[in-house]
């Protein structure tokens, strides 16, 4: 086996799994990259230095896809000591304005797509324990169901579910499972728009609702410290730690304040 230790990303063609990918470059670690866009991988990886990277083009709705991906990786790299399961799209909106189509495709991104990564990982992981580790990206949408986002909600909050039953079901491997909590984070998702029936970007949402855009380099920071420190969910930003802390100890201020931001929204 490699000594040199190894990540895969997936979505590590842009935003948060490439300042990911970036981080652990800069740690000497080699760094795989999984994406749909062939193009996006290849920027990355001039950023960490060609050589220091792995790019596959898969879609992680394929479940068969998933175990080609990381045996070309660990066939490349020798191993593999953490799986960065990443890859997600936004779905925003009051829920009659999603179409069963874009609830489908989030469902089965962010959702399945986390549940397939984790079963192709498994025996990869297993082999480079007990510091190995499973790294799901959920969000700040998964401490607390956020107005105008009930099917992003469902992702991430199911990421924060399959996060803590696998870090019991996995704990006699010795593979440790985290999940990263971030809010809005500066990326190019920021950008889109959250349903087909808006013109409106989620970063106008954002700025209307009076929230921070927290730097993506916080979440990467974060990303290596959960791979190495026993703490299994990390909130990134300040929305994220303030939600966190109040649905703690004051879940009812917290429902104000999600229902007065559907208002300010107009949803």
């Amino acid at each position: 086996m490699s000594e040199r230790k190894a990540i895969f990303i997936t979505g590590g063609g842009s935003g948060i799994g490439r300042a990911i990918a970036q981080k652990f470059a800069q740690e000497g670690w080699f760094v795989g990259l999984g994406d749909i866009s062939e193009s996006g991988m290849k920027e990355t990886a001039a950023l960490i230095g060609e050589d220091n990277a792995f790019c596959h083009v898969f879609d992680v709705r394929d479940r068969a896809a998933w175990d080609e991906a990381l045996d070309a990786f660990v066939a490349v790299s020798g191993r593999m000591d953490v799986l960065a399961n990443n890859a997600g799209i936004p779905v925003g909106g009051s829920i009659i304005e999603n179409s069963e189509d874009e609830i489908t495709r989030c469902l089965d991104i962010n959702l399945k797509g986390v549940l397939f990564g984790a079963q192709a990982a498994h025996p990869h992981l297993k082999k480079t324990a007990p510091d190995s580790c499973l790294l799901n990206t959920a969000s700040a949408a998964g401490i607390y169901g956020s107005a105008g986002g009930s099917v992003y909600c469902a992702t991430k909050f199911g990421v924060r579910g399959i996060t803590e039953s696998l870090d019991g079901e996995w704990a006699p491997d010795g593979i440790k499972v985290r999940s990263l909590m971030p809010s809005f984070i500066e990326t190019p998702l920021l950008d889109m728009v959250p349903n087909a029936k808006t013109n409106e970007h989620v970063r106008a949402r954002v700025k209307q609702a009076g929230l921070e855009i927290t730097p993506v380099e916080e979440v990467s920071d974060a990303a290596w410290r959960a791979v190495h420190e026993d703490k299994m969910h990390w909130p990134v930003g300040k929305t994220a730690r303030s939600i966190a802390f109040a649905a703690r100890w004051m879940p009812g201020r917290v429902r104000k304040r999600m229902r007065g931001q559907m208002q300010l929204l107009g949803d």
